[in-house]
């Protein structure tokens, strides 16, 4: 299966594309570190993205991912999510916080949307309010539910768990993802030992291996997502949920299947640093060829290397 897959220096092989579509967000979560990206207040077109993407196809790229910030702040999101749909991927899914979820969700699985992980990290409204600085959680609960009225399966909850703000709310997330028929994701913070930058993630940080030694134990079924640096699915009382560890380990190196592009439109060889982007966008909007496009794809491609190894 993975001989379909171009792969980098390191055999490797590039699944997915990552594509952050703005770094503009409705909220201000304590942790947020806008997926690995620099501030920019520059954002690509709905046609450039669907140039973008096309490129990406004719490499043998399978998956897209749509992610920010938050992509539905932007207007024209139906219309990049129905160009790219025209592609036909496998794949297209959204990472989203889900407050104009409830508005935009009948609209993107009509468009070619075909599933959405969100971002919600607690059901406690003043909890809400001190990791977003936002009063939007009905809002958002609103979203989520639309979105699993409309089919865009399976809707995945990311939460991230925090050391003395919801650690103890995990049994209550699991029910509310079960009766739902979603899937929960326990983000682990990254732990750092930085007092500047990192001090949220060194006060702040749980590790979740006691969680996951009891969801081994409760479990009915385990499974592990191999193309997902292994990663282990527990299936209890009819749930589902996953356990996502810090990036910063060499097995999500090793295992990373993934290509990103910034919201300026530059490729991103790694999410860990911004010291070896590749410029796409002015040879994107200079008209050049397709090869030549595939050629600077490949650039990127060959620009990854383990992080951590």
């Amino acid at each position: 299966m993975l001989e379909e897959f171009i792969k980098d220096r390191y055999q490797r092989p590039i699944i997915s594309l990552r594509i952050t579509l703005t770094n503009r967000c409705n909220v201000n979560c304590l942790y947020c570190h806008h997926d690995g990206m620099i501030t920019s207040k520059e954002e690509m077109t709905a046609d450039e993205l669907y140039t973008i993407c096309k490129i990406a196809k004719s490499i043998g790229v399978k998956k897209i991912r749509l992610s920010g910030g938050e992509p539905l702040i932007r207007k024209d999101i139906v219309e990049v999510i129905d160009k790219i749909a025209s592609l036909d991927f496998d794949d297209i899914s959204m990472t989203t916080n889900g407050i104009l979820l409830e508005k935009y969700a009948e609209d993107l699985k009509n468009a070619g949307l075909d599933r959405v992980n969100v971002s919600l990290d607690t059901l406690n409204r003043e909890t809400y309010e001190y990791i977003t600085k936002k009063d939007y959680l009905e809002s958002a609960k609103a979203g989520i539910l639309k979105a699993v009225e409309v089919g865009l399966y399976p809707v995945k909850i990311n939460m991230v768990i925090m050391k003395d703000i919801n650690q103890n709310e995990i049994k209550e997330m699991f029910k509310f993802c079960k009766e739902n028929n979603m899937v929960l994701q326990l983000i682990e913070l990254i732990e750092s030992e930085n007092c500047d930058d990192d001090k949220f993630s060194a006060d702040y940080h749980y590790k979740l291996d006691m969680v996951e030694e009891k969801l081994s134990e409760m479990a009915d079924d385990v499974r592990e997502r191999k193309l997902m640096q292994g990663r282990k699915k527990y299936y209890i009382d009819g749930g589902e949920i996953e356990i996502v560890r810090p990036v910063d380990n060499t097995n999500f190196c090793a295992k990373c299947s993934r290509l990103r592009i910034t919201p300026d439109g530059k490729i991103k060889p790694c999410l860990l640093r911004n010291d070896n982007l590749v410029e796409l966008i002015s040879h994107v909007r200079s008209g050049e060829s397709e090869e030549k496009l595939k050629e600077i794809f490949i650039k990127g491609i060959n620009e990854r290397e383990p992080f951590n190894s």
